[in-house]
């Protein structure tokens, strides 16, 4: 209609917006090569440029995956899930495999995110994923949908850092009552290497075949989705059918929802590159870092947090820098988001409601102290540790995606 086509912004705009940005993160990663460890920083940067795109294009969300297999029993978002893990395995087994070539008990490779297990952890787990279904994401989700102009994410980012803040005031009496005596387990310092590839492969392939198994093919026609880009399926079928001129290869790439396995792949792939320049993924560190810093600036949490900096996860220590390979990516992470979004012209922003405000806050501060607990979050603790084979990583998860499921249930009976 004509009116409509009054009301629109004009078609380029978008793409060049996205094309600045791009101009500006060149010249930010050139500058940050220059520095002291500038060139682990540029890498940094533009990987999480690349991870940013990845989330936004196939829409990578722990929560979104989760909620479509107990909603409609639709397998495919886990089943990205699972291939990512299964990469990052893979990649993680042998970079690992080339540092610490003889796996020994008691000894973990350095800076990798193998947590202690116990009670706390599954507690963590649980209110984690609890968050996520109050706040709609999860963490990582929440970063990447911001350039969406998302209504919740931003307060959802707000409560993350109070349940930071929450988390490190209940530490003390937490570590002191369980985690201090609790196990570090690493798989490959018990099974060897391979025992633990193909234990964690198989347990993979399994829950692969359980899905597949109990799951339900998608419908044809389009289906009720609360996400932007949920016009994906459709577009990209077409685009897939339509001879490929350079049009239609843009119209798959930043028109569509990339397929499911593209998003496992490719998540996967950078998970095991992160290790090769720089510590693991994480996406609160941070997030948790500032927090702690401004807290105890201000004399909210306590001056010692035991045994806190002795774990390795999505640390968060006193008075870190901003210049840190982590909060570079989360920079990228959100740059890329933005270009992936202003290119499929899905950043819509609008003011928020009542409910976004609420939901966002109590959700954030439910994520926030999960992943504070569980040193780290569905990147830290679940992805990036249970590549590494930490049983940590494994314990966190399922935890989490029980929480998802038994949330989902009574949201859907209350509602």
């Amino acid at each position: 209609m004509p009116a409509t086509r009054t009301n629109a912004s004009p078609p380029i705009l978008p793409p060049l917006a996205a094309a600045g940005l791009l101009l500006v993160l060149g010249v930010l990663g050139h500058e940050i090569n220059l520095l002291n460890n500038g060139r682990t920083l540029a890498f940094a940067l533009w990987l999480g440029v690349a991870l940013g795109f990845v989330f936004q294009r196939a829409r990578f969300c722990f929560f979104c995956h989760a909620r479509d297999w107990f909603d409609r029993r639709d397998p495919r978002g886990l089943l990205a899930i699972i291939l990512a893990i299964a990469v990052g395995l893979i990649g993680y087994t042998v970079v690992l495999g080339s540092w610490l070539p003889t796996p020994i008990a008691g000894r973990l490779p350095p800076d990798i995110h193998i947590g202690p297990v116990s009670w706390v952890l599954v507690v963590a787990g649980l209110a984690f994923g609890l968050g996520m279904v109050v706040s709609g994401s999860c963490i990582s989700a929440h970063w990447y949908r911001l350039a969406e102009g998302s209504t919740a994410s931003p307060f959802a980012l707000l409560g993350t850092a109070i349940g930071f803040l929450i988390g490190f005031k209940t530490w003390n009496p937490l570590y002191a009552s369980s985690v201090s005596d609790a196990p570090v387990v690493w798989l490959p310092a018990h099974l060897g290497y391979g025992g633990a590839l193909a234990l964690q492969l198989g347990v993979l392939g399994a829950l692969a075949w359980l899905l597949w198994r109990h799951g339900k093919p998608p419908a044809k026609s389009s289906s009720p989705n609360p996400d932007p880009s949920a016009t994906a399926s459709a577009t990209t079928a077409q685009s897939a059918a339509s001879p490929r001129t350079l049009r239609s290869l843009w119209q798959h790439v930043f028109t569509g929802r990339w397929p499911y396995w593209t998003g496992g792949l490719a998540v996967g792939v950078i998970g095991f590159l992160a290790i090769v320049r720089m510590r693991p993924l994480g996406v609160t560190t941070t997030l948790g870092s500032t927090t702690r810093g401004f807290s105890s600036e201000h004399g909210w949490i306590p001056e010692r947090l035991d045994g806190l900096d002795g774990f390795a996860g999505c640390a968060t220590a006193p008075g870190a820098e901003w210049l840190t390979p982590h909060a570079v990516l989360l920079a990228g992470l959100i740059g890329g988001a933005f270009v992936a979004a202003l290119l499929a012209r899905q950043f819509k922003p609008r003011l928020p409601g009542r409910r976004d405000i609420v939901r966002g806050l109590l959700g954030g501060i439910l994520l926030g102290w999960g992943a504070m607990t569980g040193l780290g979050c569905s990147i830290g603790t679940l992805l990036s540790g249970s590549m590494a084979g930490a049983l940590s990583g494994w314990v966190f998860g399922a935890a989490m995606f029980l929480s998802v499921g038994i949330g989902l249930h009574v949201s859907r009976r209350g509602s």
